[in-house]
């Protein structure tokens, strides 16, 4: 890999909002590839370095059919899964954003080397590891914590009950992202952790449909610009409905998720979803104490 990649640092205007505002943002982020990729609607897509034939083709149409539909796919570059879906989008000619445990100078595991290159060029591959960082085992945990962060939602297909992507999972739970999981036989270890994630919680889904169901309220308008023409993306979207219930409540004086929930008469899981579309829309600003301000 080559060494034309740009550094963007928190309290940089591109640094991405979901990134920001993470219980433990990483300082800096190395990328080599398209910034604007870290703005999209995103969804991240896990699951097991070593998936069945059935799960490898789960994961390249789900990317395909959700990029299609406005989707950027996020996941890690890690054999399986992770590749599959990445190469999903490629064919969808959607863009995919894969973060790294290494520098993105280096590529692990090597064999995905012709993959890296094809995501620079249509999306971006991101580390928060300096230039030159070699593979060790810590550093995929922890870059886990990004592929959820920037997702609104992810999505497990094929995992062990021991799998790294069910710490991904949590991370996504922990940090008020959606969960969705894929049933499997159950005959197939691989499913057992899918499974166990659907009994803790996460959303049962059979079909791109359904996630894109499950979040079109919430990002709908968001990918209809991504898809619609010059002069009609530049028209703005007016909030009605439960969003225009969430505005009239915020103010320019911080409120707390708790708050907003009780005067706008929403749950609290509503109000952190659509406070997180706002947010990427620029209309509120997240602050310390999980507070909330309406921008002009």
């Amino acid at each position: 890999m080559n060494d034309q990649h740009q550094t963007i640092r928190r309290d940089d205007e591109a640094f991405p909002e979901l990134l920001a505002h993470l219980q433990d943002p990483p300082e800096e982020l190395y990328v080599l590839g398209d910034i604007d990729a870290l703005h999209l609607p995103s969804l991240a897509i896990v699951g097991s370095r070593n998936p069945t034939r059935t799960g490898a083709r789960n994961a390249h149409e789900f990317a395909s059919f959700l990029g299609e539909a406005g989707f950027c796919i996020v996941s890690g570059l890690a054999q399986g899964i992770d590749a599959a879906a990445h190469r999903g989008a490629l064919d969808a000619g959607a863009p995919t954003v894969a973060f790294l445990g290494t520098g993105i100078d280096r590529v692990y595991p090597a064999a995905n080397r012709d993959l890296a290159h094809k995501i620079a060029r249509n999306g971006a591959l991101v580390s928060e590891f300096p230039l030159g960082t070699n593979p060790d085992k810590w550093h995929f945990p922890r870059r886990n914590r990004l592929i959820s962060g920037l997702s609104l939602g992810t999505i497990v297909i094929e995992a062990a009950r021991r799998s790294g992507s069910l710490i991904t999972a949590r991370l996504a739970a922990e940090q008020g992202r959606e969960v969705f999981a894929l049933p499997g036989s159950i005959h197939n270890p691989l499913a057992r952790g899918c499974h166990q994630l659907i009994r803790s919680g996460a959303k049962l889904v059979e079909t791109g449909e359904d996630i894109v169901a499950e979040l079109e309220p919430l990002v709908g308008h968001m990918l209809q610009a991504g898809n619609a023409s010059t002069d009609e993306a530049k028209k703005p979207f007016v909030h009605d409905g439960e969003y225009g219930d969430l505005l009239k409540v915020l103010d320019h004086d911080p409120s707390s998720i708790e708050f907003l929930a009780e005067q706008s008469g929403l749950t609290i899981d509503q109000v952190s979803s659509m406070l997180l579309i706002l947010e990427l829309e620029g209309k509120v600003e997240a602050l310390s104490g999980g507070r909330y301000t309406l921008l002009s």
